[in-house]
């Protein structure tokens, strides 16, 4: 049996670090090591900061991206696009694209792909919406910017078909998206070109 070498403080610090995408328990240890030596300098302003986002953050009712105010700066911001919409599975594919600059329209986040093997339907992401404000006239596009997984081309396909008759054209990426490739991981270069090299579908 090990012993433990913390209190139940810290050892619930490095629990909830170790819920985080890339931390496991030994890195999560390190990462409440640092935090708690640079107590002033990080942990005070990192539990501030946290405290702020739960009080502040909310989800945008139009694209379903996280901001401080609903509707989006990015849904409201006059200098945008409005007749073009960019589909995205997460809103940490929104926030690749926006760090590549390769778009400028609006943004519509699904929360996902459909996948039979893990129960994910239509009604479960936020495809209705899509169809909703790609029916009001005013969108002309839809373009799918879907990860090239065999779930992301399933959505794409499906959105394809739900979005036939609503007198809008859809489209996807193109070059530089490999298969299996996830958005947020790829460099501004590469979005910027699989944007610009969009095809009809």
């Amino acid at each position: 049996m090990s012993k433990r070498t913390t209190g139940p403080e810290i050892e619930r610090l490095i629990q909830l670090l170790a819920k985080l995408p890339g931390l496991g328990p030994r890195s999560a240890r390190r990462a409440a090591l640092h935090l708690i030596k640079n107590r002033e300098r990080l942990l005070e302003p990192l539990s501030a900061a946290i405290a702020e986002a739960r009080d502040k953050v909310t989800v945008c009712s139009e694209c379903g991206n996280v901001d401080t105010v609903d509707p989006c700066t990015l849904c409201t911001d006059p200098r945008r696009d409005r007749s073009i919409l960019c589909v995205v599975e997460e809103v940490g594919d929104l926030w690749a694209l926006e760090r590549a600059g390769a778009w400028n329209g609006l943004y519509h986040v699904l929360g996902g792909t459909l996948s039979a093997i893990e129960g994910v339907r239509p009604e479960d992401l936020a495809i209705s919406g899509l169809l909703e404000r790609a029916g009001t006239g005013s969108v002309k596009e839809v373009v799918l910017a879907l990860n090239a997984t065999v779930e992301g081309q399933t959505t794409a396909h499906y959105i394809t078909e739900r979005l036939k008759g609503l007198g809008v054209s859809a489209s996807r990426l193109a070059h530089g998206v490999p298969v299996g490739g996830e958005l947020d991981y790829l460099d501004e270069g590469t979005l910027t070109q699989a944007m610009r090299a969009r095809r009809p579908l």
